[in-house]
């Protein structure tokens, strides 16, 4: 469709970058097929973005962006050049519909614009729309059930244009939220029974915001968001220690910071993102007909702070872990495993937008 959301396009197999633009990075995976049909990482980077650069998910300095994605292709090394990006879930509207079975590609493109008009609260030609038949739908086998997306036009051709201004060509654009599904769903298929009929909370705290997914036999059950991330623990920083934002971000990384730095500032920090887990869990039992969750995973870049992992175990009391998207992949030499471990949280996005290349 050549107004399509363009989830769906591209060859299988044709080489790809997935991009994470995220509020305050841009991280990079390049991913190949390895020995024995297995993937395998061949490179990762990531990129700090200025402040200001990107405000609610959208662009706000267009060549502050496609500046640090040169910067981030550079440091990885890498020689593609054709890319897989990511959409907010908050900038992309997803419905299932139902419609007659046995439609041509083309009668089903008419079927899905003319359906789309009821959900979209924007004039069709404001918006880039894509469909996926997912099968049969369930009541009407004779019917299928189609994905629709839809997204501002602007939103997306925003993307596209960082993605050219640094030399690279945009092939495929995804929903962040389906993104990290598909990197997550590769690691719950490698756990007992691959995890079959277990509920799995995936909570990817990031700098301003906590996403939360909730998984049941590889479908979300329930999502949602929350204003919390490791920004509270750097602006905590800036206050107590009187230091440039920064400046606070990198004594936070390297943890560089004076004494009674755990007590004061890191522990009520943690016992914040301890509470806000359990609220989510709360809210999702209170909302939906779920009463136990089985499984909790972690990620994003501030999961590895030494002592969250126990903390949220403790207050929840449900199994823990911080995820790893490469769990299971063969890594290519280049690859140093130590700094993997501390750093692959914050690539799930990256990596699913990655995994773009072998669907």
């Amino acid at each position: 469709m050549s107004d399509a959301l363009a989830s769906l396009t591209g060859k299988k197999n044709t080489p790809l970058i997935g991009i994470d633009i995220s509020s305050t990075s841009i991280k990079l995976v390049e991913l190949s097929e390895g020995s024995n049909k297995e993937l395998r990482l061949e490179r990762y980077a990531s990129e700090p973005l200025p402040r200001g650069a990107m405000s609610d998910g959208n662009i706000e300095n267009i060549d502050q962006v496609s500046e640090a994605i040169r910067r981030v292709v550079m440091k990885s090394g890498t020689k593609i050049k054709k890319v897989s990006l990511g959409m907010p879930s908050a900038a992309v509207i997803t419905k299932k519909i139902i419609l007659s079975g046995g439609a041509s590609e083309e009668q089903l493109e008419m079927q899905v614009e003319s359906e789309a008009s009821q959900y979209i609260p924007f004039a069709l030609d404001e918006v880039r729309l894509d469909f996926c038949v997912i099968g049969p739908a369930p009541n009407s086998p004779e019917d299928v059930e189609v994905m629709l997306a839809a997204s501002r036009k602007e939103k997306i051709e925003d993307r596209v244009a960082v993605a050219e201004a640094a030399g690279l060509k945009s092939m495929v654009m995804d929903i962040e939220s389906y993104a990290a599904r598909s990197a997550i769903s590769r690691v719950i298929a490698q756990s007992d029974n691959g995890g079959k009929d277990k509920i799995i909370a995936l909570f990817q705290i990031g700098a301003k915001i906590t996403h939360i997914s909730v998984l049941l036999n590889d479908q979300t059950v329930y999502e949602r968001e929350q204003t919390f991330g490791g920004n509270q623990l750097t602006q905590e920083i800036v206050r107590s220690y009187g230091l440039a934002f920064e400046e606070a971000e990198l004594k936070k990384k390297n943890g560089e910071l004076p004494e009674g730095y755990d007590e004061d500032v890191l522990n009520p920090f943690l016992e914040s993102a301890a509470l806000e887990v359990t609220r989510a869990i709360q809210f999702f039992f209170t909302s939906t007909p779920y009463t136990r969750i089985d499984q909790i995973y972690l990620a994003g870049g501030c999961v590895v702070l030494p002592g969250l992992l126990d903390m949220i175990a403790s207050r929840t009391k449900i199994s823990t872990a911080v995820i790893s998207p490469f769990k299971g992949m063969e890594l290519s030499p280049n690859i140093k495993e130590k700094q993997l471990r501390s750093e692959a949280p914050s690539f799930l996005v990256a990596c699913g937008l990655a995994m773009r290349r072998f669907d």
